[in-house]
């Protein structure tokens, strides 16, 4: 890649801020725009970075984002930035739809008609939904069934990108559907449900587990940058108008096998699991397309996340896991 600038929206976030620092120590010089909601904790220290720029805007400011769109030649954008979740989208429906939706189709085009060579969206594995058949596993191919807001956006979206009108090769839009996410973050998150579960009973606090049974695939935050950098170094051929579930087929869990993993490490974990047979995200991917068409490997597994996590509290890394900084919802004090 001759071109080595990277948009990035949303980068001080959990995803972002980790890609941020992925992206510079691969050499590429990166923009960064985000709104700050959550502060500037997370790239505090690479602001004096000669190949980082940011710019505090919300991507919903059109006219801000479009001077920073037009200041240089990108070779890509990397679009991050949401209203994440189906808890935080609920809670703001208007916003999430104007942000997940109106904000990034208008991105999406300006970036195709300014000729930024890539655009890569983070989408999600929510998009499929529940299972007809929980002994299958979803891929690429497999129907869409978003149940929620969250989702929907994503699928709405993602049809919107892969079917803009195609021009003979200079517009690759890539879209990643990622796991769940887990891991340590410079912008922490304790709303995640490995992260989540294992901070509760590294606490010392009873966990209550409802519907143990359900099954979803799991990725390490470190491992979606990782996927980023693949894209960005993949051959267009192979990336444009595409779609990548992003995980490892064997990283498929229940929530009981979640805990069961935090158990080795906190033998004595008070676990209190709630009978509940209904969830409407209940599924297991194959994520065999990108490691075989890209070689995409992950680096780390659930119980490495769950490690770091239990190390890191114990070392007193995080002063209070309930500040209201570490979730994308307001919790209830």
């Amino acid at each position: 890649v001759k071109n080595k600038e990277i948009l990035v929206t949303g980068g001080a976030g959990y995803v972002g801020s980790i890609l941020l620092r992925k992206l510079l120590s691969n050499g590429y010089k990166v923009t960064c725009v985000d709104n700050l909601l959550f502060g500037d904790d997370s790239i505090v220290n690479i602001l004096d970075n000669s190949n980082f720029s940011f710019f505090k805007c919300d991507i919903n400011d059109c006219k801000s984002l479009n001077e920073i769109l037009i200041s240089r030649e990108y070779f890509s954008v990397i679009h991050l930035a949401a209203i994440v979740g189906d808890p935080a989208c609920k809670l703001n429906q208007d916003l999430a739809t104007k942000t997940n939706w109106d904000s990034s189709v208008w991105l999406l085009d300006r970036a195709k008609e300014l000729g930024i060579p890539r655009f890569i969206f983070a989408s999600t594995c929510s998009n499929y939904g529940k299972m007809s058949n929980s002994q299958s596993y979803l891929d690429e191919n497999s129907s869409l069934a978003p149940v929620s807001l969250y989702a929907d956006l994503k699928v709405r979206f993602e049809h919107h990108m892969l079917n803009v009108k195609k021009r003979p090769g200079n517009f690759a839009p890539t879209s990643l559907r990622f796991s769940t996410v887990y891991g340590l973050s410079p912008r922490m998150r304790f709303d995640l449900t490995v992260n989540e579960f294992t901070k509760e009973l590294a606490n010392g606090r009873e966990l209550m587990v409802f519907g143990e049974q359900f099954w979803r695939p799991y990725c390490h935050v470190e491992d979606f940058s990782n996927a980023f950098l693949t894209l960005l170094t993949s051959p267009v051929d192979k990336v444009a108008f595409s779609v990548f579930n992003v995980g490892d087929t064997s990283e498929n869990y229940t929530k009981k096998m979640i805990v069961d993993e935090i158990i080795k490490l906190i033998p004595d974990a008070r676990i209190n699991y709630v009978k509940k047979d209904e969830d409407p995200r209940d599924y297991r991917v194959n994520f065999s397309k990108i490691k075989h068409k890209l070689g995409f490997q992950i680096t780390k597994r659930v119980p490495d996340g769950i490690s770091e996590i239990i190390k890191a509290l114990r070392t007193g890394t995080f002063e209070d896991t309930e500040d209201q900084k570490y979730y994308n919802i307001p919790i209830k004090n």
